[in-house]
């Protein structure tokens, strides 16, 4: 089964991961935006390929999984990461609101019907992990849910976590390869982004009140995410916490996890038995001969 590899943003699995203290902003000397831009421009080359390699070989699936509060990045940092890449081999879905349909199912149902089949890249803009996240801080939520029993909310949320660790182990064990990021912006930079919204007429359609208003819950939002990646972090399907004021330097982050993870997978092309190598020998000669 899938284990991920280490790297300095990865959340660890024994539950001792903190928000004190996490930094939001890289480090000075990794903070050079035109470095940073080049070097995304390498790492998204190299996923290309090995795009290419995994839709041959055929014997996994990829779930990226980007969680963020708003202006943390999410759609920035997919587009960036995926430029590039054959557009054949992957689909983006993002999770709003459930409708009246998915609220009739459990809370993994919607998201299970657009998992990744075996040689394709699933991307997740919010996941069921919003069942811990936004409805954990409003779970007035939970009413439309219509759960069979009176509702334990610190029970409810450990019974969630649970779902979502054995969820995500059946996936692994079936080929699914699983890289969770949560993009972490401080409050300051959140501000700043909303003002730019703001500011800049063209980016007028990005702004939403609601997500304003949600700024009076910021506390209640980093203490679902500390909890939720503490509880879910593991080595089959791990949470990466990534620095996310600095655009140039996430993005690049999220692309080297992604390429170092896949290059563990060694992936290969399909290897053609003599008897098909026979044929193409025959197939070449008719091409070049007078058949062609």
């Amino acid at each position: 089964m899938f284990e991920a590899v280490r790297h300095p943003f990865l959340v660890p699995y024994d539950g001792s991961f903190s928000l004190k203290g996490l930094a939001t902003s890289p480090q000075e000397d990794q903070a050079d935006k035109a470095r940073n831009r080049k070097e995304i421009k390498g790492l998204v080359k190299r996923f290309s390929e090995l795009q290419r390699v995994l839709y041959a070989h055929d014997h996994y699936a990829v779930l990226l999984i980007f969680q963020a509060i708003d202006a943390g990045g999410k759609d920035s940092t997919i587009r960036h990461v995926m430029t590039g890449v054959n557009p054949a081999g992957f689909q983006v879905f993002s999770f709003k609101q459930p409708t009246a349909e998915e609220l009739d199912h459990d809370f993994l149902w919607r998201t299970s019907k657009r998992l990744p089949e075996r040689g394709r890249i699933g991307i997740f803009n919010r996941s069921y992990y919003e069942e811990v996240l936004v409805v954990r801080v409003h779970p007035e939520f939970l009413e439309p849910q219509r759960l069979p029993e009176e509702v334990d909310l610190p029970s409810l949320w450990e019974a969630r976590y649970a779902s979502i660790r054995e969820h995500e182990e059946h996936l692994a064990r079936n080929g699914m390869v699983i890289l969770k990021f949560w993009l972490n912006v401080s409050k300051e930079k959140q501000k700043e982004r909303f003002l730019s919204r703001l500011n800049e007429p063209e980016k007028h359609w990005k702004f939403s009140s609601g997500d304003v208003e949600e700024r009076d819950y910021w506390d209640d939002y980093m203490q679902a995410f500390e909890d939720a990646l503490k509880a879910t972090s593991r080595p089959w399907a791990p949470w990466y916490a990534i620095p996310a004021d600095d655009k140039p330097f996430m993005r690049r982050s999220v692309a080297e996890i992604i390429v170092s993870n896949l290059e563990q997978l060694n992936l290969n092309y399909p290897q053609v038995g003599a008897e098909k190598l026979a044929e193409f020998e025959k197939m070449r000669k008719f091409l070049e001969g007078d058949g062609g």
